[in-house]
């Protein structure tokens, strides 16, 4: 056989699809495969997306067959870098990105379109070689930036008032209140997309574990001496039972089944002292007290796993204080800077009340790794990854949308106002609270028919309980009658008695695992009923359908249809798609029983349901009504979840000031993933005993918790009230002609007010990838100050808020960015921007503030958002910066935005001149107004005055579609 020479195989493999050599490259369609002569990755491959974006996949073999595409991103290899080496080094250029390729190391890194440094790989990491159910997988993770002065955002959704990320640990694990979105942008401005589908850490690799565990750092010594932790386990005010733990942990089913037998009480969860006979009962509390000794220095992190009522204290000095519901724990986060063989002392106060708790560490790392951008999964095929660079962090967003899919327009009635409650029981009740909202004058678009409109042996056949919904379809007739739309609520759970689930399991559509126990349980009745039986009733068991299988996804959506949506159902709520087969069980039973599915173990799978369910329902829809816009709710999300037509919400969290204060800066960085259309539970969900039994000591906070949530709610991208019980409809809340009352109303009816507003903020999220609910960051970029503020954002371009979350607060500091200036909307009081302002907070309003340039267009007081399509418009013109304003139209409720079928009118306004041009309109569509009342009011420094929303008749007009200027009297 005739041996080749090094340059002639080169050559060779550079036209080939085989494998190039150690310390060579070989160009493919559209990017390059290097070959490095060093690190855990025998193959690095490069490839262009479009002119700003590169993925980059790693493998430990030489098989990226081995490698699939994943499910969040729909765009494919495009573009032809320009290649070339230097002294080991292969750039690919783009017109607006670069990567470089160490050729000996395989290391990539990345520049602007400016050719500034932005993005850089630090050493990789070995592979882990993994096996699942008897598929290969490796453990993956890849570190950048070490060091870095960026600011991150991103990653979904979380509770834990994080704004910026850098220097955080976020975990992304799908769960009722957190959402898991692998996509981080930068200060930078670029956006990278880490492409796995299972659980995955952002910061620190190494898993939190249990604080005191062999191995932890921690050596705890209780207050005996001895190694662990002093547990002392109370029966109303009797010491039951004393004993020393090595951790705290309680944190699942399985745990609270070790609960020491002298310390067991006659608990029922969510009760105040009584039992379900209305006998008093035993109430628990356990304190666990230990002095805890680190090997290491540097600042140790913590997170405390909780329901109930809990309280923390380090030397003395509290520092947490939470409680949540018993069926939905979660964790909050503190840190303990420590220093190596000192001691601090810890204290751990809890009311167990039949809730879970555990206790979790993770030791300090150094700096430049803790300051650095690092991702780690626990199942992948390989180290897999986009990258995207912008001009700004708008365009790192919008790159990582045309990656994934663009964010699809919701019907206009979505941005209007929903009622809803957990829950409507019956058709009568519901059609009540839309007749009296029209009664009343208050507006509303969408009412909300909540879970178990069923006969609860029957989950899953989408069917009503005709004892109290004995007409549905009469019922979303006569919603319609009313001028509004009514969304239902649809779980991906079915009970094995119904016939959908069997027709589903016929297909091998159903996860069997949810319903039948693993080899070697206990068969014993009551573990059973524990660890796979729901809430409802007796226990049923349940189980969730496959939406990777694409038999099922149709089989679901016929179902779904048929039972439902043929009765005229506006929209689908997708509620539970974590999923959450069953609360407070480990995460490790949850993935084990969550599949296998019909792309491989759940595990590896963990985090992509919401995608796929949401998809599947999104797809079918459309192809069933192919002009209608669909519409989902959905409890969770994943990165292209918005190009499913799928809004996302906060999940279960509690009516507590410190959840409502978290909502922001998780709505900020869900928005900053590039999915726009986010809601909350406007007062929290679940409730304390003190507020649902509606103590008198506790009314007025609880009335003022649900006013301060409901401001915020009006400039949120969705405006949604829903909770349990009491009632939260606005007159049910507060008696009619109270400043409660009163403030309510005046927010739901400037939300319609500002619908022109909103729409075109709407209506950017297609045509320019806009975000609505926006970190400050992204705006004011030089300003360093807003970067960690966690309790403000910009809505839209124009308004700067700055929700309220203390009771009693009557005034709030408030960071005004510097780039700019400020109206006070409520007062019209100007303010220079980058300074710091005790801003007032009446009961009544929450502080609010409009950017100098800003045009505001208003609307007429309707009740509906499709009421007057031709009512007069208010241009609000807040002067002392030039500004502009794109005023977007469409029909509202069909795809046909998508064939370009809208209308813009271009405004500017110019400060020197004192001018305000009303441009040419532009495009045009189905009912569209040719006439337009338009009036113009400005504000100035001058004369502080708030926001008028009547015509001007001193510079009213007819805006025919024609180009106009307006003088600044």
């Amino acid at each position: 056989m005739k041996t080749l020479s090094r340059l002639a195989l080169c050559a060779l493999l550079a036209t080939s699809s085989t494998a190039a050599l150690a310390g060579s490259f070989q160009k493919v369609d559209h990017g390059i495969i290097v070959s490095p002569d060093d690190g855990p990755a025998k193959r690095v491959r490069i490839l262009a997306f479009g002119d700003e974006a590169f993925r980059v996949t790693a493998i430990p073999d030489e098989n990226f067959e081995t490698a699939p595409d994943g499910l969040m991103v729909t765009a494919k290899p495009d573009g032809n870098p320009v290649i070339s080496v230097n002294k080991g080094t292969v750039t690919l250029k783009l017109p607006s990105a670069t990567a470089r390729v160490n050729l000996t190391s395989g290391k990539v890194s990345f520049l602007d379109g400016s050719g500034k440094a932005i993005l850089s790989e630090s050493s990789r990491a070995a592979f882990e070689p993994k096996t699942v159910e008897g598929q290969k997988f490796f453990g993956v993770r890849q570190q950048f930036n070490r060091g870095t002065d960026e600011a991150f955002y991103g990653l979904g959704q979380h509770q834990n008032g994080q704004m910026n990320y850098r220097g955080e640990d976020v975990e992304l694990a799908q769960h009722n209140m957190d959402i898991a979105v692998p996509f981080v942008v930068s200060t930078r401005n670029y956006g990278l997309l880490w492409n796995n589908t299972s659980i995955t850490r952002f910061g620190n690799p190494k898993p939190y574990a249990l604080a005191g565990s062999k191995g932890n750092g921690l050596k705890v010594t209780g207050t005996d001496g001895k190694p662990g932790w002093t547990a002392q386990y109370y029966l109303g005010d009797k010491l039951a039972v004393t004993q020393s733990e090595q951790v705290i942990n309680y944190q699942y089913i399985r745990d609270s089944m070790r609960w020491p037998d002298a310390a067991r009480a006659q608990t029922v969860a969510s009760t105040a002292g009584q039992n379900t006979a209305g006998n008093a009962v035993q109430t628990q509390r356990v304190i666990w007290t230990g002095k805890v000794t680190p090997d290491k220095s540097g600042l140790h992190r913590f997170r405390l796993y909780s329901s109930s009522y809990v309280k923390v204290f380090v030397d003395g000095k509290e520092v947490l204080e939470r409680w949540r519901q018993n069926w939905n724990p979660w964790y909050n986060n503190f840190d303990i800077p420590m220093t190596a063989g000192k001691s601090v002392d810890i204290r751990v106060e809890w009311n167990p009340n039949a809730g879970y708790i555990a206790l979790d560490h993770n030791d300090p790392i150094p700096d430049a790794d803790r300051y650095s951008l690092s991702f780690a999964s626990d199942l992948g095929r390989a180290v897999d990854y986009y990258v995207t660079a912008g001009k700004n962090m708008d365009g790192a967003i919008s790159g990582y949308r045309r990656l994934t899919g663009k964010s699809v327009m919701l019907p206009e009635w979505a941005y209007g106002f929903w009622q809803s409650r957990q829950r409507y029981e019956t058709q009568e009740e519901l059609l009540g609270v839309v007749r009296e909202f029209r009664r009343r004058n208050l507006p509303l678009d969408n009412i909300v028919l909540d879970w178990r409109y069923w006969e609860d042996p029957n989950w899953g056949c989408h069917c009503f309980d005709k004892a109290r919904f004995p007409d549905a379809k009469g019922m979303v007739d006569e919603v319609h009658a009313l001028n509004a739309q009514i969304m239902i609520s649809v779980w991906p759970k079915f009970y094995p008695t119904t016939d959908n689930y069997k027709e589903l399991d016929k297909v091998g559509g159903i996860y069997r695992r949810m319903v039948e126990q693993r080899p070697g349980e206990p068969k014993d009745p009551y573990y059973i009923s524990k660890m796979y039986r729901d809430w409802v009733g007796p226990g049923y068991a349940s189980a969730y359908y496959d939406p990777y299988n694409p038999k099922a996804q149709d089989i679901y959506w016929r179902q779904i249809r048929e039972n439902l949506g043929d009765m005229g159902f506006d929209a689908w709520w997708l509620d539970a798609d974590e999923p959450d087969s069953h609360s407070n069980i480990s995460i490790e039973e949850r993935a084990y029983r969550m599949g296998p599915t019909a792309k491989g173990p759940g595990e590896a799978f963990f985090n992509s349901y919401p995608l796929a369910h949401s998809e599947g329902v999104y797809q079918h829809q459309l192809a069933s009504k192919p002009d209608v816009r669909p519409f989902i709710l959905s409890r969770s999300g994943f990165g292209g979840t918005q190009r499913a037509g799928t809004a996302v919400w906060s999940g279960d969290v509690v009516s507590r000031w410190d959840d409502l204060k978290d909502q922001i800066s998780a709505g900020v960085n869900l928005s900053m993933s590039g999915i726009p259309n986010w809601t909350h539970d406007i007062g929290g969900f679940a409730l304390e005993d003190r507020y649902t039994n509606q103590d008198p000591a506790h009314i007025d906070e609880w009335r003022e918790l649900n006013l301060r949530w409901f401001q915020f709610g009006a400039f949120s991208p969705l405006f949604r009230s829903h909770g349990e019980t009491p009632k939260r409809e606005i007159y049910e809340i507060a008696p009619e002609g109270s400043p409660m009352y009163s403030s309510m109303e005046w927010y739901l009816k400037l939300r319609y007010r500002l619908m022109p507003y909103i729409y075109t903020l709407a209506g950017d999220t297609w045509q320019k990838d806009g975000t609505i609910m926006r970190g400050m960051v992204m705006d004011f970029p030089a300003d360093l100050k807003v970067r960690n503020i966690n309790d403000q954002y910009m809505f839209g371009g124009a308004f700067l808020v700055a929700p309220v979350t203390e009771f009693k607060a009557r005034s709030r500091k408030v960071y005004l960015p510097a780039g700019a200036n400020w109206y006070d909307f409520n007062s019209g009081a100007y303010h220079k921007g980058g300074q710091e302002i005790i801003a007032d907070a009446p009961y009544e309003r929450m502080p609010l503030f409009v950017r100098a340039g800003s045009i505001v267009p208003t609307g007429p007081q309707i009740e509906y958002t499709r009421e007057e399509p031709d009512g007069p418009i208010v241009l609000h013109v807040f002067t002392g910066a030039d500004g502009s304003f794109s005023l977007y139209e469409d029909d509202g409720t069909s795809e046909r935005y998508k064939r370009g079928e809208f209308t813009r009118i271009p405004i500017q306004w110019n400060e020197a001149k004192g001018e305000l041009t009303i441009g040419k309109r532009e495009g045009g569509h189905d009912g569209m107004t040719f006439k337009q009342a338009l009036s113009v009011r400005f504000y100035d420094k001058a004369t502080a005055r708030p926001i008028d929303f009547a015509e001007n008749g001193a510079t009213s007009l007819v805006y025919d579609g024609t180009a106009i200027t307006v003088r600044k009297p």
